[in-house]
């Protein structure tokens, strides 16, 4: 496989940044938290946003394409009030709030 864990990451980090039109100096609140080859052709890819415990996990296949259908896990609901994102610029507070909603 031509692509490393590294790539792997970069390609799902980007992918998700352009899917949800995050702006240039509001990325840098999005980490990858790890990156490992699952088999010999993809790897799943876990973001995160740094200091919070929601995760993003992204399958990123050997052909650098993301599959979009991407899983969201967090342990606290929309139900759960959002007072822990007040500290977080608008655009990455409102993913998250959409993300906790759908689960």
């Amino acid at each position: 496989m031509l692509l490393t864990a590294t790539d792997a990451g970069q390609i799902a980090l980007e992918f998700l940044m352009v899917d949800w039109n995050i702006l240039e100096e509001d990325r840098q609140w999005f980490v990858i938290a790890n990156s490992r080859l699952m088999g010999q052709s993809w790897y799943i890819v876990e973001l995160a946003i740094a200091g919070f415990p929601d995760r993003w996990y992204v399958q990123v296949y050997d052909t650098g394409e993301c599959d979009p259908n991407y899983t969201f896990i967090s342990p606290i609901r929309g139900s759960d009030g959002y007072i822990d994102l007040a500290d977080l610029p608008d655009l990455v507070a409102e993913v998250l709030v959409s993300e906790r909603n759908v689960r």
